[in-house]
């Protein structure tokens, strides 16, 4: 398919450029090509997958999920935790991968490849935790049981941010419930998902139950896998804009759906806070994969009293972030993925700008070029300016002073979002409130960084649908069947 350029790899045969179909490894007609992201020198030639690939998929999916449904759930298991076991011993080389093709720090890749993995590790667990129940029954001689079976071929549909996590979080769960899965990477990032089915497929997972179809045709091959009749369930990882779309796609055969969607998450600091803690989590949560994550805090409102020195700490935290390539040692701060990315980010400062917001530091690109972008921090922001409507995706601080507890739960909540929020304060009283009155998936009481693999993850309004992690992410693949049995009076 092509040849790698400038990776220095343990085990160079996690790089794959072909597609991954029905356990064979599959070239296409046409292929495009990923790049480092911080140097722009070609990495390899990757196969463009078709709408007959993803057909080629669904039916090698099809084939394969009887006898993977039909294994023991500690069967499954087992194989999930050769998988687990694989991808950390190859953590290394994942994340020279990620790095190379995503551009975020070469310890925070580390630290993605270790979460992704951690989803592996759960869900080989729960696969025998997936329990049925039997229900008292108002007639004496009929029993009531509940059975919980899989629900069949499943499809993905994978963002670029998190190139390994969100495969792991959507396909460990589908395969510990005996569901077979299609996943489609993001086109920025194809190299990360391959080398997942590179380990998986050495692990053990039978040929037909997770197929990887890279491909820059997102139209073509997001038609198939939302409208095939055979795909029960698919999930998806993205924007708002994008997940709408698919999931009126979904419509035409009534698949279960997931959704992960975008954030406009609000960072509360209130004046009891403990500033340095709110300041260290305010970076940690902004500045996650160069404030691309829709988990980032977007929104920092801080009460009067304490915003002026907030402000000042926060400033010189951020001031101190090393910009440059991932790969250096030093540098808390890669580039952004794309050209258009910077540009965005330089459309939403100079809109607020130019409504009376001031820039404290950074807001301009990075004087060696590529899609470096120095890490910001905007002043006197107002709700109604752009960037504090929009998801950001960038690193950006924008803080917005308030008075009351009841204002900033209106200036929070109003938002078309509702996945993640954070929220700093000493007063456990003020601490409930705002955990039941914040009107978001996920929220953090003086945490800045709050994903696991062992809680519950998702949105509310147009953040999502369901939820991924804990032990309601295998549920999203899971059919509960009533059964009736009569005449045993």
């Amino acid at each position: 398919m092509g040849s790698a350029h400038g990776l220095s790899l343990q085990d160079p045969s996690l790089l794959r450029g072909e597609a991954f179909i029905g356990g064979r490894w599959v070239t296409a007609a046409t292929t495009f090509t990923i790049s480092d992201r911080s140097t722009g020198a070609p990495l390899l030639a990757v196969a463009d997958g078709t709408a007959a690939d993803a057909e080629a998929a669904i039916a090698a999916a099809v084939a394969a999920g009887p006898a993977w449904a039909a294994r023991t759930a500690k069967e499954r298991g087992a194989v999930l935790r050769r998988w687990y076991e694989l991808v950390m011993a190859a953590q290394d080389d994942l994340a020279a991968i990620m790095t190379a093709e995503q551009g975020k720090p070469l310890a925070e890749a580390r630290g993605e490849i270790a979460y992704a993995a951690s989803f592996i590790e759960w869900f080989a667990e729960e696969a025998r935790r997936v329990y049925g129940e039997v229900i008292p029954s108002p007639v004496p001689s009929r029993r009531m049981l509940v059975l919980r079976q899989p629900v069949g071929v499943t499809a993905a549909i994978t963002p670029w941010n998190f190139p390994s996590a969100m495969i792991t979080r959507k396909a460990a769960p589908a395969l510990a419930a005996g569901c077979p899965m299609i996943v489609k990477p993001a086109p920025e990032t194809p190299l990360s998902a391959l080398a997942l089915a590179v380990l998986a497929e050495r692990a053990g997972v039978p040929p037909g139950v997770l197929s990887v179809v890279p491909s820059a045709q997102a139209d073509a091959v997001g038609q198939v896998l939302t409208r095939h009749p055979a795909v029960r369930a698919f999930s998806f990882t993205g924007s708002t804009a994008v997940g709408k779309q698919l999931m009126a796609q979904c419509a035409s055969t009534v698949k279960r759906v997931s959704l992960e969607l975008g954030g406009n998450a609000p960072f509360v600091v209130f004046d009891d806070a403990d500033l340095d803690a709110a300041v260290a989590g305010a970076v940690a949560s902004r500045f996650r994969n160069m404030g691309q994550a829709c988990t980032c805090a977007n929104r920092f409102f801080v009460q009067a009293g304490v915003h002026d020195v907030f402000a000042a700490k926060l400033t010189a935290a951020v001031e101190r972030l090393v910009v440059g390539d991932g790969r250096d040692p030093a540098v808390g701060q890669g580039p952004l993925i794309t050209p258009a990315a910077v540009a965005k980010v330089e459309r939403l400062i100079a809109d607020a700008t130019a409504r009376g917001a001031r820039v404290r530091c950074g807001g301009t690109r990075d004087a060696r070029g590529g899609t470096l972008f120095r890490p910001t921090v905007l002043e006197g922001v107002t709700p109604s300016m752009a960037i504090a409507v929009e998801e950001i995706f960038g690193p950006v601080v924008t803080l917005l002073r308030f008075e009351t507890e009841a204002e900033v739960i209106a200036m929070a909540n109003a938002t078309t979002y509702g996945l993640a929020s954070y929220c700093w304060t000493r007063d456990l009283a003020r601490a409930w409130r705002l955990a039941e009155a914040l009107e978001y998936g996920l929220v953090g009481i003086n945490e800045g960084v709050i994903v696991t693999a062992e809680a519950p993850f998702g949105g509310q309004k147009e953040s999502g649908l369901g939820r991924e992690g804990a032990r309601q992410g295998i549920d999203e693949f899971l059919e509960t069947k009533y059964v009736a049995m009569g005449g045993l009076g």
